[in-house]
């Protein structure tokens, strides 16, 4: 048994609230801070939770609420530009599928479960820097609140201020080339298998599956060397957006046909395509990183939500059961680096044919492209070694 007995999670997004639920599970108190005043509703777009990551919410009783916020969609077929098929995945027995769900429903799942769980959320809570000391850490918030645990960890996001707290010299988010889109077109305008999600590469990249009301959801990229902010993306007209895509997309099957079934008022512009390169420093003392604070892999990698969630599940195994968090933080590290950073180097390679910097990728078969990804599972009951084992 660990000595931590309270944690200050800095985050109240995806990683930060199954931080606070796993952490509890292993007797640990954990209050999440969050930065901004209330919940997520309306942010973001789609996502998408795979096998993996819907077994690590089961261990904190939040699977099924997440997934009565979805729809599975355990297929994938793969394309290319001419709309030729290349490749079927259709998921493997005895694992659950892959579920889509809006970002927001997702998030306000996730909270209704933490609260419900007796989680403590506290918003308008914007973290300026922490005071540690050998019996623990203060954190100070941009408001002159203060509060003290054995620990803080930080779940807030791919710009984290906690990430700059361990190590100012740590790495930002590095833009991937592309920007991002999304939108919804009520036509059957393109072949759309019941719950199947199809990408077709090529010159340019598209993605799309039917919804459970039968309208289509796409998700598609534009190629732009220099980056803008997801501000400077929102200030340019939807119809300026939409008429750039259909420009790069003409002649694209399917893409040509979505593009022009899709008006302005459904076009989601979802901003800059990022991803964190390899952290040097996870921790520092008893500051720890988790979720895209630290490994954050671009949507590319159908991941990034259920790697969060894995690591706020081993984070709170390995602090339950070593017996400083020092040693759980390096515990902690060595169980997750190599996982994450491979699945992460793997959609930097989608991302640079997105951008039109590579061609398609190579299809290998299913099981070398979701298998070892896909059938990852957690044994919460196993006892975590000092080596990380």
């Amino acid at each position: 048994m660990g000595t931590v007995r309270t944690a200050a999670v800095i985050g109240g997004g995806i990683g930060g609230t199954v931080t606070a639920m796993a952490l509890a599970r292993a007797g640990i108190e954990a209050t999440v801070h969050e930065a901004y005043p209330g919940g997520a509703d309306g942010v973001g777009a789609m996502l998408s939770l795979a096998p993996n990551g819907l077994a690590a919410l089961r261990i904190v009783g939040a699977e099924e609420a997440v997934r009565a916020a979805g729809h599975p969609v355990p297929g994938v077929v793969m394309a290319d530009g001419a709309g030729n098929r290349l490749a079927e995945f259709h998921g493997f027995p005895g694992l659950p599928a892959t579920h889509a769900m809006g970002r927001a429903d997702l998030h306000r799942a996730l909270t209704e479960q933490a609260l419900a769980q007796g989680v403590k959320i506290e918003h308008g809570r914007r973290l300026v820097r922490t005071d540690e000391d050998h019996d623990g850490v203060t954190a100070v918030f941009a408001d002159g609140s203060t509060v003290r645990a054995d620990v803080l960890i930080g779940a807030d996001g791919i710009r984290s201020t906690v990430r700059t707290l361990i190590d100012p010299g740590a790495p930002g988010p590095e833009y991937a080339g592309v920007l991002g889109f999304g939108g919804l077109v009520a036509e059957d305008v393109a072949p759309a298998d019941p719950g199947t999600m199809h990408f077709a590469f090529g010159s340019s990249f598209i993605g799309w599956w039917r919804l459970p009301d039968g309208r289509l959801c796409w998700f598609a990229s534009l190629p732009r060397t220099e980056p803008l902010t997801w501000a400077e993306v929102q200030r340019v007209p939807a119809e300026q957006w939409l008429a750039r895509l259909r420009e790069r997309y003409a002649g694209h099957v399917p893409g040509e046909r979505l593009l022009a079934h899709t008006t302005p008022d459904t076009l989601m512009a979802t901003g800059p395509m990022e991803r964190m390169p390899s952290v040097p420093h996870w921790h520092r003392g008893r500051l720890v990183l988790v979720g895209d604070a630290v490994h954050a892999p671009s949507s590319s990698s159908g991941q990034g939500a259920s790697l969060a969630i894995e690591s706020a599940v081993e984070l709170a195994r390995c602090l339950r059961d070593l017996p400083d968090h020092a040693a759980a933080f390096g515990a902690y590290e060595r169980l997750r680096r190599s996982r994450v950073e491979l699945i992460g180097g793997n959609a930097a390679a989608t991302n640079r044919a997105k951008a039109g910097q590579a061609g398609p990728p190579a299809l290998p078969s299913p099981e070398q492209m979701f298998g070892p990804v896909h059938r990852h599972l957690i044994d919460w009951d196993a006892r975590v070694t000092a080596d990380g084992q």
